[in-house]
């Protein structure tokens, strides 16, 4: 027998065996809690956007934002399930009536009101594809509007193009260097690993399944 044949192969497998380990550990997982609330995102989610809707995205999305805890409240004060700040809660209705009165604290009030904003987000960003405008749409939930359109700006100026995520996540129209790193993570991880596990435990499709 090549004994040293063996020893590299034993230490390959090790080797592969502990990064396997790592990445285990490191993967997001699923919370318990997410289960009560997965008949009313999918509902919610195909008022707003048909039964084809991204609930698995969705879901990433309040993972990522609370780890759907229904009482978490940020260092900036947003609120809840999905994080909206008070100002933003309260602006929510009179753009949007039938999320009712403001109550970031109440999962149903919470969810709907995040479908519904990132389907009002949705439809004021042009994009080339379903996934470049959701890359958009969750920079825009994230951070603004406002800023989406300024970094787009900056791209066209640079002669780059506006309507690609790629493009555009690479130009900075202002914001300080934490945010910035901070909003161009959150789709990444949102459209990424975490609608991957969302995906596969059977919570629906996610939104760059189509493109």
């Amino acid at each position: 027998m090549n004994w040293r044949l063996l020893l590299v192969l034993l230490t390959c497998m090790m080797v592969w065996t502990l990064a396997w380990a790592a990445w285990a550990m490191a993967a997001p997982t699923i919370p318990q809690r997410a289960q009560q609330y997965r008949s009313l995102l999918t509902r919610e989610a195909r008022a707003q956007w048909g039964m084809d809707a991204p609930v698995a995205t969705l879901a990433a999305q309040i993972h990522q934002e609370s780890a759907w805890r229904e009482d978490a409240v940020s260092p900036a004060g947003a609120q809840g399930l999905a994080q909206f700040m008070p100002s933003t809660a309260t602006w929510m209705p009179k753009v949007a009536p039938e999320t009712g009165e403001p109550m970031p604290f109440s999962p149903s009030w919470a969810i709907r009101a995040m479908v519904t904003y990132d389907r009002w987000l949705f439809r004021r960003i042009g994009a080339w594809t379903n996934c470049d405008r959701w890359a958009f749409t969750l920079s825009a939930y994230n951070g603004g509007l406002g800023w989406v359109n300024r970094d787009k700006a900056l791209t066209l100026s640079r002669r780059m193009d506006p309507n690609k995520w790629s493009h555009v996540a690479m130009h900075n129209a202002g914001r300080s260097a934490a945010n910035f790193r901070e909003n161009r993570g959150y789709p990444v991880r949102i459209l990424g690993p975490l609608t991957t596990i969302y995906r596969a435990a059977g919570w629906g499709r996610g939104a760059c399944d189509v493109d």
